[in-house]
């Protein structure tokens, strides 16, 4: 029998957001989850390079974070993130403002693209990941870490939600990611299964101060919610998110998987609240409804269309013609949506008071690196 989960949830503001996360991680009891002897990775969510309210780790989320673990005396930490066929490791941590706050708390940042990857031979039965990828590899650096991840709270067209379970997509399959989309929620609890093996301990700490609705992860409606996240059951917290957002989690399919597997409760009957009476939680519903922007709709549509003819579909996504779509993505999302829409949604988000907040942090220097030219991820 699986024992409760305990997922706190807190209301924040932007004038006392710092200090609201050092509270809702010592509800957590977080010390005695994430062990001081074992290196700390704090996994960055990035789902786009350029800044979009909702769509990444939020610096204050970073820095809330930071400040905790250091005051508590934690110093091996690091920060990772990985490249995407839409994403670039130190272009997203620029203009997500990640960098000056990392340097503020003497924190490395890691890209994975220049790390070591090894063979994982998981212990654990593999739902989809053995057959879409063949050999799975994970970075040798998180073998015997903790792992905190950082998503927000927000939709997403493949999967209807996103946040703890899918961060780890972005730290676990190095290349070709783009092929999880066959299976996309199997791929989660595969990945979940993955990361108990071969973490120490696993942790997460979402942020709700702004979220995003509709066509997630990117294109979205910037929506205040006002509150924050942390627990140790990836299940869990994914669960109390898909329930503030409006949605039945044991109806979202990866959800359901993970709970039937053992991997963590999606039932709210068996996770405890933390931090906030059972009375207002239960009343808490964004009523968010998840969409599919254009791009996510016509891959799902052309991947499912070529799924029985194997040489067209082998032509599309498994040679030199996917970076088509790849290009038909930056073009939209960036050059299209991003200075019309996009912009327009930023205007009204600067206006609100954590948009303000956003403003106060600095970009920091443009970094300096190298282009992992035999990185390959598509």
């Amino acid at each position: 029998m699986k024992m409760q989960s305990k997922v706190a949830v807190l209301r924040t503001s932007p004038d006392t957001i710092l200090e609201d996360y050092e509270k809702l991680m010592h509800l957590c009891a977080y010390e005695k989850i994430i062990k001081k002897t074992a290196e700390t990775i704090i996994k960055l969510n990035l789902s786009w390079s350029l800044y979009y309210p909702a769509c990444s780790t939020q610096p204050w989320q970073l820095e809330g974070l930071l400040r905790i673990l250091k005051k508590d005396g934690y110093e091996k930490i690091v920060g990772v993130e990985n490249q995407t066929v839409v994403t670039h490791p130190w272009k997203g941590a620029y203009d997500n403002k990640w960098l000056p706050m990392l340097k503020k708390y003497g924190v490395n940042y890691q890209p994975l693209t220049d790390v070591e990857w090894v063979t994982h031979r998981p212990k654990s039965k593999m739902l989809a990941m053995k057959d879409l990828f063949g050999e799975i590899l994970v970075p040798k650096m998180f073998y015997g870490s903790n792992v905190i991840h950082l998503p927000t709270v927000k939709t997403h067209g493949h999967t209807t939600t996103t946040g703890a379970m899918k961060n780890a997509f972005g730290g676990l399959i190095p290349k070709y990611r783009h092929h999880a989309h066959k299976k996309i929620h199997e791929v989660l609890v595969d990945l979940l299964s993955i990361q108990k093996e071969i973490h120490n301990s696993i942790f997460a700490v979402m942020d709700g101060t702004v979220c995003g609705d509709g066509a997630g992860p990117r294109v979205m409606e910037p929506y205040i919610g006002n509150i924050i996240l942390a627990g140790d059951d990836q299940v869990a917290i994914d669960s109390v998110a898909a329930k503030i957002m409006g949605f039945d989690p044991m109806r979202i399919k990866y959800l359901k998987l993970a709970d039937d597997a053992g991997l963590g409760n999606a039932d709210l009957n068996k996770i405890k609240i933390l931090g906030m009476p059972e009375s207002e939680f239960k009343r808490l519903n964004f009523g968010f409804q998840t969409k599919k922007s254009l791009v996510i709709k016509w891959d799902q549509r052309i991947r499912k269309g070529t799924s029985d003819i194997k040489w067209l579909h082998n032509l599309l996504f498994h040679s030199p013609l996917f970076k088509m779509f790849i290009f038909a993505s930056g073009f939209y999302h960036d050059s299209l949506w991003y200075p019309t829409t996009g912009k327009k949604k930023i205007a009204q988000f600067n206006k609100t008071e954590w948009g303000k907040l956003f403003k106060q942090y600095p970009y920091g220097k443009f970094p300096k690196y190298e282009e992992v030219k035999e990185w390959d991820p598509y």
